[in-house]
């Protein structure tokens, strides 16, 4: 029998107030709950704690070790995904990749989806986009290849690109069949879809099993979650799975014109296909998922929201991806989890642009199987029109894994002497003025670079996953070597083992450090010495400048020397370089002038000065098709184009090496001129830049 312990608190649960010692204690004590409970589930079947109570320790866990970092047990749990067994599994790289989806939550969300589809094809707006509609199944997804029609191999998602090998267990599930009917499927193909388990069979289990004295489950997806994995297939066989199709995977072979033909074929071939609606408008899609909605509580399987796929297969192939998520399809989740508790206190936070950024500190809840303490409250316009205050009972939601909102306040809980939120007006970290620009919704701290708070997140950005990516250098490190005075700008972070072994008082001496632990932190700053030109930039943390943009920049500039040097010519407004940085499609005269102030600031010039003398920052190499008679061109389409949206015909240009700009200049090599072309078509005349038809730019892409 699984225990709920929703409210299951064994420290003090502000993690920044934790001592070393306390840090240490408890990450010891999780490390050996979550092996515990890992081998209670993975080996035994007999888990204590719900879904939910499990993924608190294990979020516990990590929140303390980011703050920690040097505190990081070699038994960590984060080490390890599941248990000793997932380690029996061979891997199988997937030769397709088994992607996630994008979310929706509300109804204008899919709404914006479909407006988006019909803007990327080039569409009107009233013509008919036709989407099936599925009951997104709560399961372990699973990849199943076959081979003439024989089941030769099956896997997990794993993390999209590699998957754990599961073929004898995936054997044992009497929907899946081994051999697959008829003749008309192609020689390969793999079927992807979720291993689950009915309620009412997941209920039959559980009552067998308490009858016996045996184990008991948690819940449904657990159960059939943990069943695939054994590494015993016997024990996996003796267990209720079911399994339902939804995707596919390689073939070799097209399947069909649309999405629907192909269900068709695989319920033919003996495949159980998850069953949906086609629908042709977003009345009906709507429609559909609120009557699933309603109809939720009476389905034999559990399952999480609505997924919406288009539906003729050439339309998803133009769509193509975007980042790790198709654009011909996306989840639309049920509402999110909400729960009630008191707003503690509220303070600010400011961010490394300056931003004064409201929080609210909760009294701990549990929603969604996640103990929260605080939620955004945006900004100051953000209190004032939901009259936050103090004291106050308010509801708070959290839906997938975005931050805990504050969604209303239940005024008739809210105490006697509440008073409104006075949002301050300087800085709470170093007392210089904070305004709120005319048109802006951000209150700003005017300190710049005398604010602590702004140097310290400005580090902390440095060092993020997504930047330099340095192992070892958590929120809590950054601010004790800022407050020691180590380390006041990136680069001394490089010079921070030398200055060391200088020093009369060495790390290592110091509370918390270890001989083991600081050395590891130098060789992982001693390993990022080397970055790509769009890490970098994105590292320097520019405002507006986020990790797309950075990689905009990088492939369009190459080197870094080159973002320097457009970006300083570019601060005369009659440069041809200001020009050339507008022209890159996706800048605008806002981004492009947070560029040129960020470029031409001295203090920014001695900073990326010292980091050249430190690092090497590696010239971006984009990863494109060296055939394709396009790579490397800077092409520009105007006019309205009639076979593609402009949009699609970025897409396509982009991902045969090209580069779409927005004007056109000396430097461009095509122009691509639709109907209706105007000045960007006389300007190519001006200058001699070759100008293409639709037809024609279409049999030079072929060649």
């Amino acid at each position: 029998m699984t225990k709920d312990t929703s409210t299951f608190s064994l420290f003090n649960p502000e993690t920044e107030r934790l001592s070393d010692d306390q840090a240490a204690t408890e990450l010891a004590h999780l490390a050996t709950e979550i092996a515990r409970h890992d081998a209670l589930y993975y080996q035994n079947d007999e888990p204590e704690l719900t879904d939910a109570a499990y993924d608190i320790l294990r979020r516990r866990n990590e929140a303390i070790e980011k703050a920690f970092p040097h505190l990081v047990r070699k038994d960590s749990p984060t080490h390890k995904v599941g248990s000793a067994p997932s380690s029996g599994f061979s891997k199988i790289k997937h030769s397709v990749p088994m992607l996630s989806l994008g979310n929706a939550f509300a109804d204008e969300d899919v709404a914006e989806f479909i407006a988006r589809i019909k803007r990327f094809l080039g569409l009107g707006k009233d013509e008919e986009v036709n989407i099936f509609a599925e009951p997104k199944i709560d399961g372990l997804s699973c990849s199943i290849r076959y081979e003439k029609g024989t089941l030769v191999q099956a896997a997990t998602r794993g993390d999209g690109a590699i998957g754990e090998n599961i073929t004898a267990n995936v054997k044992t599930i009497a929907s899946i069949p081994h051999q697959l009917n008829g003749t008309g499927y192609p020689d390969v193909v793999e079927i992807r879809g979720e291993v689950y388990m009915r309620r009412d069979r997941f209920l039959e289990l559980n009552a067998n099993q308490a009858s016996t004295g045996g184990k008991t489950f948690a819940n449904p997806r657990n159960a059939a979650a943990g069943s695939l994995r054994q590494l015993d297939p016997s024990i996996t066989a003796a267990r209720p799975l079911d399994f339902y199709a939804y995707a596919w995977g390689e073939t070799s072979e097209p399947l069909g014109e649309n999405l629907t033909d192909v269900r068709a074929k695989m319920e033919s071939w003996g495949l159980p296909v998850n069953p949906g609606q086609l629908c042709a408008s977003l009345d009906e899609i709507l429609g559909y998922y609120r009557q699933i909605m309603t109809d939720r509580p009476d389905l034999n399987h559990e399952i999480d929201g609505i997924v919406y796929k288009v539906n003729r297969l050439d339309w998803q192939e133009r769509l193509g991806f975007v980042s790790r998520a198709p654009r011909w399809a996306i989840a639309h989740k049920f509402p999110a989890e909400r729960a009630i508790t008191r707003l503690n206190q509220i303070t600010i936070q400011v961010g490394r642009t300056g931003a004064l950024t409201p929080v609210a500190n909760l009294e701990p809840i549990t929603v969604g199987g996640v103990v929260v303490s605080r939620a955004t409250l945006h900004n100051r316009d953000e209190i004032e029109r939901k009259d936050v205050r103090e004291g106050d009972s308010i509801v708070i939601q959290r839906a997938g894994d975005v931050i805990p909102q504050v969604v209303e306040v239940i005024l008739d809980k809210r105490p006697a002497n509440s008073v409104p939120f006075l949002f301050p007006d300087h800085c709470p970290e170093c007392g210089s003025q904070a305004i709120q620009e005319d048109g802006e919704v951000v209150t700003r701290c005017t300190g710049g670079l005398i604010c602590p708070a702004q140097a310290v997140e400005r580090l902390k950005h440095f060092v993020s996953r997504n930047a330099f990516d340095i192992e070892g250098l958590g929120d809590k490190q950054i601010k004790f070597f800022f407050e020691q005075g180590t380390i006041k700008s990136p680069a001394d972070l490089f010079r921070l083992a030398e200055n060391d072994r200088k020093s009369l008082t060495p790390l290592r001496n110091q509370p918390g450090w270890g001989r083991q632990s600081v050395e590891n932190l130098y060789n992982a700053i001693e390993s990022k010495r080397t970055i790509g030109l769009d890490r970098f930039i994105f590292a320097l943390g520019i405002p507006q400048i986020g990790q797309a943009t950075a990689k905009l920049m990088a492939k369009t500039c190459g080197t870094l020397e080159r973002i320097e040097e457009i970006t300083q010519l570019a601060h005369d407004p009659k440069s041809d370089a200001l020009q050339e940085l507008l022209s890159i499609d996706g800048i605008g005269a806002s981004m492009a002038g947070d560029l040129i102030a960020f470029f031409n600031e001295p203090h920014n010039q001695e900073v990326i000065a010292d980091l050249k003398a430190q690092i090497n920052v590696e010239e971006f190499i984009l990863e494109i098709s060296s055939d394709s008679p396009v790579t490397g061109k800077t092409v520009v389409f105007t006019g309205k184009l009639q076979t593609m949206s402009r949009d699609e015909a970025k897409a396509k240009a982009e991902s045969l090496g090209a580069k779409v700009s927005g004007s056109v200049s000396k430097k461009t090599d095509y122009v691509v001129a639709g109907a209706d072309a105007g000045s960007k078509l006389k300007k190519a005349a001006e200058l001699g830049v070759k100008t293409l038809s639709e037809e024609e730019w279409h049999t030079l892409v072929r060649q």
